[in-house]
């Protein structure tokens, strides 16, 4: 507890004591202060620096010497550089002044171990100016009586201080005022200085570490002007071709300096510079006469000056000025060559005359015409052809034989000299050999061997071969004495030349030797596109066309092919770049091949595109050993199978085609009486007597069914009509899903009378047998049968109808398939619906009746057999027959029809008892 109070009291008087300093004038201000005052020091040098206390501070604040703390940029100064030199002064020393920087700061440590700043200083580090070097000085014209100098020096290395400058120059009896620069620390002008007296001119240099100063420079300033160049230059012609006199004015009066002059030249267009010999223009004037140069030329002027003696300065070169020569007579005639084309007939010849232009200090000027001279040798006497003509080439038809051509140049002033060729008869003497070729710094050489005779002259012929353009001949002379020569037109890379060489003789010529070269080879343009030509079981012919001399871009060397399988190792074959077809072989039978080329030149290769097929999976001969047995055997099947089908041909007939019996010719028929007999229909008892009804049968006459029946058996059938109409149910036989029967198609007429339309390739009859067999007088109703027979159109007789619309027919009446039945059995499905006959004669009843069976209520004579049944009452069961049996089938009556109106249905029907049913 004691030491905390101790701490807060000493803490409140340094806080009273620093408020005191500060009321006094602040802590730095009177407490102390560093000697040097911001010091400039030499880099590299010793350094001492002094931090002196003052009295005042040291009892009150108890603040002395060996507390200060000295700091560079907040950097603490090791203590072993420190000196405590009394109880109010501190030094520190810094051997390498190098190391410091700023500010340089002296501090205190307070009670409470509080650093607080005295006083600091800047110090600045730099070097003393060197001595000026390379003083020199010069003398520009500006004007005819201006001539300022500037002078110009070294002023050395970078002392990192301001160091200042100054010309100083006097005469030896006077002095002047210092040239003071601007802006610049290594030059000053003077703007006026006299001629014909020595000036002495200095440098001097001083910043804070020292002054410096220059060697002296003595000169006259008469020899150290820079005139100005010669100006208003011209240039005239002369009058020979080759002279040029050029005049001009100087700026700097003959009286002050006599000057000397150079000249230069060239011709235009190109940038090397010529000089007139500087001795021909070492003496003071204004124009001069150029000589040797090209007649009919173009060329460019310009010239400068200085003091006669040397002493001094060139002037700039003055502005350029052109002037052409006159013309001259062309110095050589045009090189000549020719072009034979003897391809239409032996005996005379299409020559194509050719020759260059000539270059301009050839022709000295402008060519108007050249006059070609052609002479047969063979016949000295006759006079030579003359041509004049303004291009530079003339078709002749010539007989083949020896020619001399002469070609001259004309221009204004005169003509060429001839330029000569021979045309022989033959190129019968020996040619070149061994031409070879060699790309050569961007240019093409070509080299040859030459023959054992002299030879005047070489002529190099080359043509551009490309597929999009003609050759185009270019050749050129070269001297008898040479063997290789560079090609000096325009040679393109990547392109193929056709270059040929021709030996010229004093009496013929050699026959020229050709070479294809390249200036500069690539990859080709594109690959080969390949293509199978024949494949086979194991083998491929593959075949492609050259690439054109526009795609290959240099000579072909070789070409790979390579094939492979879908998942297979791809294979190469290298071949001929002479062939244009390869067979593959050893492939695998039926299978996907993909083949692809690639033509290689002297830089590369490039690929084509890639190419499928598929090889055979037989080989030749494969299929036709398979195809001829299997052939022959199918023959000898079919050849069996016809003479089996023949042998069993009535087997064949009977299961494809049945015999099927006419229903007119049925025993059946011999039943019932020609005419039934009419029958009252108004009384149920009188119509079906009781008991005269036995059990409902079904008569199904087969194809081959092999019973025989009597014509009288048949006749009862005559009486049947062919009713057709269409089936407007569902029923598989006739009305439906019939009782007792197997199913069938059914033929039905509808209630309207509609035209009837045959559904089923079976026509199904019935008819139903009352009473009696053979001798007995039965009723006769219509039975069903099967027989696959249709009712012919001459069986409905119109006396079946008679009557029919005279007498109202009954309702038709539905009887149960099977009249042995129960009556109560009413949910069988199994309906009959019968058509009433009254016949002539009244008191014979026979009932001529036709049922459907109807097995779904949804079609048309469904429902009306439903209505019916709603509306009518069950009638009565019929009555005994002569044998005492009775069948009560149930009836269904309806509103009575005509026999015309009434719908006929041929179903299976009731038979009295004691009838014939057949099975």
């Amino acid at each position: 507890m004691f030491s905390a109070w101790n701490w807060v009291a000493h803490g409140l008087y340094l806080l009273l004591n620093i408020c005191f300093l500060e009321v006094s004038g602040g802590l730095v201000q009177s407490c102390g202060h560093i000697i040097p005052e911001s010091p400039v020091l030499a880099l590299g040098s010793n350094f001492t620096a002094l931090c002196i206390l003052n009295e005042s501070c040291l009892d009150f604040g108890n603040i002395y010497a060996n507390q200060i703390i000295w700091k560079i940029k907040n950097r603490v100064v090791p203590k072993e550089q420190y000196r405590e030199i009394n109880r109010t002064v501190s030094s520190v020393t810094f051997n390498d002044t190098s190391s410091l920087a700023t500010p340089l700061t002296c501090n205190i440590l307070a009670d409470g171990q509080i650093e607080q700043n005295i006083y600091g200083i800047t110090v600045t580090i730099g070097l003393p100016p060197e001595k000026p070097k390379n003083l020199s000085c010069i003398v520009h014209q500006v004007s005819k009586l201006t001539y300022p100098m500037t002078c110009t020096w070294n002023p050395g290395r970078h002392t990192f201080l301001d160091t200042h400058f100054r010309l100083k120059y006097r005469w030896p009896q006077e002095n002047f005022p210092d040239c003071i620069p601007k802006d610049v620390n290594n030059s000053c002008t003077i703007t006026d200085v006299q001629f014909f007296v020595n000036l002495e001119v200095w440098v001097e240099a001083a910043n804070a570490l020292g002054k410096a100063e220059s060697d002296p420079l003595v000169l006259d300033p008469i020899e150290i002007v820079k005139p100005l160049s010669p100006h208003n230059l011209s240039v005239n012609s002369g009058i020979l071709p080759t002279v040029l006199k050029l005049s001009w004015e100087n700026r700097i009066s003959a009286a002050v300096m006599k000057l000397k002059f150079n000249i230069r030249y060239r011709i235009i267009g190109d940038t090397d510079w010529m000089q007139v010999p500087p001795e021909d223009t070492a003496s003071p004037r204004t124009s001069f006469s150029v000589q040797g140069l090209r007649p009919y030329t173009e060329y460019v002027f310009s010239i400068r000056c200085m003091k006669e003696d040397g002493v001094g300065y060139w002037s700039d070169w003055s502005e350029e000025k052109t002037g052409v020569t006159t013309e001259d007579k062309p110095t050589k005639g045009p090189p000549i060559w020719r072009i034979i084309d003897a391809s239409h007939s032996p005996a005379s010849w299409t020559v194509q005359l050719m020759w260059k232009a000539l270059e301009p200090f050839e022709a000295n000027g402008v060519i108007l015409q050249y006059e070609v001279t052609v002479r047969a040798k063979s016949s000295l006497s006759s006079p030579p052809e003359k041509y004049s003509v303004n291009t530079t080439n003339l078709t002749l038809k010539l007989p083949n034989g020896t020619y001399e051509v002469t070609v001259m140049a004309r221009n204004r002033v005169g003509a060429s000299p001839p330029s000569v060729l021979l045309i022989p008869a033959s190129n019968s003497k020996a040619p070149v050999k061994n031409v070879r070729t060699l790309p050569k710094d961007g240019k093409l050489w070509v080299g040859w061997t030459a023959p054992n005779s002299y030879v005047l002259k070489y002529v190099i012929e080359w043509c551009l071969v490309s597929n999009s353009s003609d050759c185009i001949t270019e050749w050129q002379n070269e001297p008898g004495n040479v063997q290789g020569t560079y090609l000096k037109g325009d040679i393109k890379p990547f392109k193929c030349y056709l270059i040929t060489v021709y030996p010229l003789y004093a009496d013929g010529q050699g026959s020229g030797q050709s070479v294809k070269a390249y200036l500069q080879q690539d990859r080709p343009s594109k690959g080969p596109t390949v293509q199978t030509k024949k494949v086979g079981k194991a083998e491929a012919v593959l075949t492609w066309n050259h690439l054109t001399v526009d795609e290959q871009n240099g000579f072909i060397r070789s070409y790979t092919i390579f094939y492979k399988t879908i998942d297979g190792n791809e294979t190469a074959v290298t071949v001929d770049p002479s062939k244009t077809e390869y067979t593959l072989s050893s492939l695998t039978s039926d299978t996907l091949y993909t083949v692809r080329m690639m033509a290689y030149t002297d830089e590369g290769g490039r690929s084509g595109p890639d190419f499928t097929f598929t090889t055979q999976k037989f080989g030749k001969g494969e299929i036709e050993a398979i195809v001829v047995p299997v052939c022959l055997a199918f023959l000898l099947i079919v050849l069996l199978g016809v003479l089996f089908c023949f042998n069993k041909r009535d087997l064949i007939k009977k299961h494809i085609w049945p015999i099927v019996p006419d229903p007119s010719k049925s025993n059946i028929a011999q039943w019932s009486p020609q005419v039934p007999a009419k029958h009252n229909f108004s009384s149920k008892d009188q119509m079906y007597p009781e008991g005269s009804f036995t059990d409902v049968s079904v008569v199904e006459i087969e194809a081959d069914d092999k019973k025989s029946f009597s014509e009288q058996d048949l006749k009862p059938f005559d009486l049947l009509k062919k009713e057709k109409s269409t089936s407007e149910g569902h029923s598989s036989g006739i009305g439906g899903s019939s009782c007792m029967s197997s199913p069938r198609q059914s033929v039905s007429d509808s209630d309207e009378g509609e035209a009837t339309q045959n559904t089923s390739s079976t026509v199904q009859y019935s008819t139903v047998v009352l009473n009696g067999y053979r001798d007995q007088t039965p009723v006769q109703v219509f039975s069903r049968s099967e027989s696959t027979q249709p009712l012919l159109d001459s069986e409905e007789r119109s006396e079946d109808h008679a009557g029919g619309g005279d007498s109202a027919t009954q309702r038709q009446q539905y009887f149960k398939r099977n009249g042995g039945q129960d009556e109560t059995n009413t949910d069988r499905p199994c309906f009959e619906r019968t058509k009433q006959i009254t016949p002539a004669n009244e008191g014979d009843l026979v009932g001529f009746a036709q049922l459907q069976i109807s097995g779904q209520s949804s079609q048309p004579l469904g429902i009306e057999l439903e209505k019916n049944t709603q509306e009518a009452a069950l009638s009565d069961v019929l009555q005994t027959s002569t044998e005492g049996q009775t069948v009560r089938p149930e009836t269904v009556e309806g509103s009575p029809l005509s026999v015309d109106e009434m719908p006929k249905s041929y179903l299976p029907q009731t038979v009295r008892q004691g009838g014939y049913m057949p099975q």
